[in-house]
């Protein structure tokens, strides 16, 4: 017996030893992930950055997935006709994808300045904006699709699958922009591994259901979009269960969810022009898609694939700009302006070295690549390496020109990089197409791509110096103090 109350003893110490050493640990943790103002910076811009790639790339795969059942099941036409749905996509989802940037910049904020109450705040305010966002979206986008497919110019051919698609892609909008509001004001405190396990567990569905659809139920391109609505009907729920199970000041309440004014008044003034310029910068995307239709449905499906590959590259760039963004953010709220301007500096690095990387080894290899996507036409893949081309070796101009975008932003700024993108970016794009691209001699798919490179470099000069000047008041202004 006495050995028993002593090894039943010995148990308990263990467990009670054990237990304090898995909340140490989970303390640490806790820090690691939301202590951005602390601490040495490359290591941590590093480890925060993986998880958002991880999650981009994992998004892009499920999506990939759609292309590629699509052009295994049914067809280079219907590839085209999923291809020539993304710029206008894109083009409304970066509007609440804007807003939500909003969201997350004043979390940040919030979170530096050691104001648990504002975090409240616009953490309630945020999840009710996401909701009316994604319905006014929905209501454009589902009974707007032929009329704005027709604009586009899209070929007799391909008009009818791609209005099917772009109507059911639009009925998920509603969970879409709850997610990415829910995700920024996660990544804002400093988390950005639950964003990943979440889109895992959702992208998974997302292809089973691919599957089943396709090629059990014949739905063609029907069958991949309802696919993509339940699976971001499902991130949305994992997401507002995520906040909801929150022991910080990013905890949300259901019953408290209502619009705070002056909550709302700071995440429309860096979000509205931040999804205004997502949706100018997709809208020139729209007019370089139209210019691509006119090529028909051959060089539609190779544009269409080459875009979705290179996702995956700019996915990556774009996650160190979210990095930049939400570091800049907390800093920028602490007052520690030297720690944001190496912020800067490593970001650019990171983002240089990710885009030529990556870049030059997915062009290396973009004859495979593409043959994922189309194996009836090679036709079509010749003309996908034409883009790739273009798009791939200089890529590493658009991850720079983001950096200085989610910078400036997490400086409270939002109006100034969208006027430099509207101008440098879809002002430039939209002049090329409709002056040199027009002439007889340059109206071929090389000098179309080429508005990207020249676009993502002048644009990039000029945000730089942006940030620049605005660091310098900054300075002046704190010694003024």
């Amino acid at each position: 017996m006495v050995i028993c109350s002593c090894s039943s003893a010995n148990s308990k110490r263990y467990n009670i030893l054990s237990f304090m050493l898995i909340l140490k640990r989970g303390v640490i943790l806790h820090r690691i992930k939301t202590d951005l103002c602390e601490g040495s910076l490359l290591g941590k811009i590093i480890l925060y950055t993986i998880p958002i790639i991880l999650t981009g790339i994992l998004q892009l795969l499920f999506n990939a997935a759609d292309l590629v059942v699509v052009g295994r099941y049914c067809g280079s036409i219907s590839v085209a006709a999923v291809g020539a749905c993304g710029p206008v996509i894109n083009l409304m989802v970066n509007l609440f994808i804007g807003m939500s940037v909003g969201a997350g910049v004043c979390v940040a904020h919030g979170i530096g300045g050691g104001r648990p109450e504002d975090v409240h705040c616009t953490v309630h305010t945020a999840i009710p904006a996401a909701l009316i966002v994604g319905s006014v979206l929905t209501a454009a986008g589902v009974s707007g699709a032929g009329l704005i497919l027709r604009l586009m110019g899209t070929p007799d051919d391909v008009i009818k699958l791609s209005a099917v698609y772009m109507r059911l892609y639009f009925c998920g909008l509603i969970p879409n922009a709850v997610y990415n509001f829910g995700a920024a004001i996660i990544r804002a405190a400093g988390d950005t591994r639950s964003p990943l396990v979440y889109l895992t567990i959702s992208g998974v569905v997302n292809v089973l259901l691919n599957l089943v659809f396709v090629i059990l139920f014949n739905m063609d391109v029907a069958g991949v979009a309802l696919a993509t609505t339940i699976s971001q009907t499902l991130s949305a729920v994992l997401i507002l269960r995520a906040l909801v199970r929150r022991d910080d000041a990013c905890r949300l309440s259901l019953r408290k969810m209502k619009l705070y004014k002056r909550q709302l008044a700071r995440i429309f003034r860096i979000g509205v022009p931040a999804g205004i310029q997502g949706a100018l910068f997709s809208f020139s995307n729209v007019i370089i898609q139209s210019s691509v239709n006119s090529f028909g449905a051959v060089v539609m499906s190779g544009n269409a694939a080459a875009q979705n590959i290179e996702g995956f590259v700019y996915t990556s760039m774009n996650s160190v700009s979210q990095t930049a963004l939400n570091f800049t953010g907390q800093n920028y709220g602490a007052g520690k302006l030297d720690r944001v301007r190496r912020i800067m500096l490593i970001c650019l690095g990171v983002v240089f070295f990710t885009g030529t990387v990556f870049g030059g080894i997915v062009y290396l290899n973009g004859g495979k690549l593409l043959s994922i996507y189309i194996t009836d036409s090679p036709e079509a893949v010749k003309y996908g390496l034409i883009r790739m081309r273009w798009i791939l070796l200089p890529y590493f101009l658009c991850g720079l020109m983001d950096v200085c975008t989610g910078a400036i932003r997490g400086l409270g700024r939002s109006v100034l990089p969208m006027m430099i993108t509207v101008v440098g970016v879809c002002g430039f794009r939209i002049t090329w197409i409709y002056t040199i691209f027009r002439l007889s001699a340059y109206h071929t798919l090389q000098n179309l791509y080429m508005s990207y490179m020249i676009s993502w470099g002048v644009t990039f000069l000029s945000e730089l110096i942006v940030f620049i000047v605005i660091m310098r008041k900054l300075s002046r202004s704190r010694q003024g103090t």
